[in-house]
């Protein structure tokens, strides 16, 4: 899987100056390289018993409604606020300067539903932990965070100990 870094793009100085952004729009548009990943992502819960796969904004609906296909599950979307259509339950989280929220709808999973939660990255883990925190409300059962990269020098596994996480990629 390894292989697969080549089709990760580093963007000096995006969003903002000092940051090194992985764009994994080259990996998207290469057909072989986005289906090994959703293939390799699909044969690891394949025995799983997924119910729901959950895609967080924006990137993570990508790979995580392409996967809740390959699953047999379904998929449900985790959105900034204001984005969703009906009732939500909100989950706020720091970020470096200030802080950010994310929100899913009331009636998107129900009580004991197994469910994988999907993004493209595992930064700091405030995101995964504001999603993590949002199925718990709802009563889902957390399977794994899986990630296609994980970016190690940042620790984002702390804020998320106890829950299983599985990152294909590791910087």
């Amino acid at each position: 899987m390894e292989d697969l870094k080549k089709f990760i793009r580093d963007v000096p100085d995006f969003p903002k100056e000092g940051i090194l952004f992985k764009d994994i729009t080259p990996l998207l548009q290469d057909p072989v390289a986005y289906q090994t990943t959703i293939d390799y992502m699909a044969y690891r819960y394949m025995k799983e018993k997924i119910d729901i796969v959950i895609g967080v904004e924006a990137r993570g609906f990508i790979m995580a409604s392409t996967l809740a296909y390959k699953l047999n599950a379904g998929f449900v979307l985790v959105r900034k606020p204001g984005k969703l259509p009906y009732k939500t339950h909100k989950a706020t989280y720091s970020l470096e300067y200030g802080t950010d929220s994310l929100e899913i709808h009331q009636d998107a999973i129900k009580p004991g539903q197994r469910v994988l939660v999907v993004d493209d990255v595992l930064a700091t883990g405030g995101t995964a932990d504001a999603v993590v925190n949002l199925v718990n409300i709802l009563g889902g059962e957390i399977v794994e965070c899986s990630f296609l990269m994980e970016l190690d020098f940042l620790n984002g596994k702390e804020k998320l100990k106890g829950v299983p996480i599985h990152s294909i990629l590791h910087y």
